[in-house]
């Protein structure tokens, strides 16, 4: 199983470039960073990753993931550079293609595009997306955004994107695209994958959860003619536990992510080189 990294690179944190070149030497696969544009100092959602709901800090510090990942990619080669997530209701499409291609130009076909349709909806609101439809919103944006990678003069005609024939360069080094990985365990989440993703990223899940979604996957794919073997699973937000990552393999997974605290640089490359000698 392949293990990759994730944190929220912040202002007090350590430098990303640091971290990433520690990690690739350290034997991890990816580094994976978080999207908060920004956060609503006045917002009634609650986080879902706590029984107070209450939302970290860090979420409200976190840096623009694509700047991080191009600076982490100037001094790695082969350590894949992921968005986790990237929130595509709040962002234009017809920049977002423009950046997601130019990190992978510059990374050398290495950028893995986690996506996701957000969980704060004061959040997304402010962003200009529609949130009861986001993940309408968010397949139109995909589509959008396949259209622009390529075709040479690309169009799209929807209900949240319409744009007549434009042309978008770079193209990405990966072909036809960066894979796209599906957060999240909406109950249309396999459907969507099938239809129109690369890959599963769930977070809070366990072993036997992993286990049924891969079956649901593969039954979809039987129905819509697709090898299921184009489907990957990635775990994210595991604790490092070797046991617990030996049953996430069974279960269909191949890959697991772990977090790096927001910490200054000693202790995050403590934190960094404790997890690598429990899991590499």
């Amino acid at each position: 199983m392949e293990i990759g990294i994730s944190t929220f690179p912040t202002d007090y944190s350590i430098d990303i470039a640091v971290l990433a070149k520690k990690a690739e030497e350290l034997g991890y696969d990816s580094i994976w960073l978080a999207e908060h544009p920004i956060l609503p100092v006045d917002s009634k959602t609650p986080w879902p990753g706590s029984e107070d709901g209450k939302i970290p800090k860090k979420y409200a510090d976190t840096a623009d993931p694509f700047v991080a990942l191009g600076r982490a990619s100037a001094v790695t080669e082969k350590l894949l550079l992921g968005t986790g997530i990237c929130l595509v209701p709040e962002r234009n499409p017809l920049v977002l293609a423009k950046e997601v291609a130019t990190l992978d130009m510059y990374s050398k076909g290495r950028f893995l595009f986690g996506i996701g349709a957000g969980w704060l909806r004061e959040e997304t609101e402010i962003m200009g997306g529609d949130f009861p439809h986001r993940w309408t919103q968010t397949r139109e944006a995909v589509m959008a955004m396949k259209e622009l990678w390529t075709t040479v003069e690309s169009e799209y005609h929807g209900k949240y994107y319409d744009f007549p024939p434009v042309y978008s360069f770079p193209m990405p080094t990966q072909r036809p695209h960066p894979p796209i990985y599906l957060g999240g365990h909406a109950k249309n989440v396999f459907k969507r994958i099938v239809s129109w993703g690369n890959a599963w990223m769930p977070n809070r899940i366990t072993p036997k959860e992993i286990e049924e979604g891969r079956k649901q996957i593969e039954t979809l794919c039987a129905e819509s003619g697709r090898d299921p073997k184009e489907i990957g699973i990635t775990v994210y937000g595991v604790a490092a536990d070797r046991e617990l990552l030996k049953d996430f393999e069974s279960a269909g997974a191949e890959r697991a992510v772990v977090s790096i605290e927001s910490v200054a640089e000693h202790e995050a490359l403590e934190n960094l080189e404790e997890i690598a000698g429990k899991l590499l």
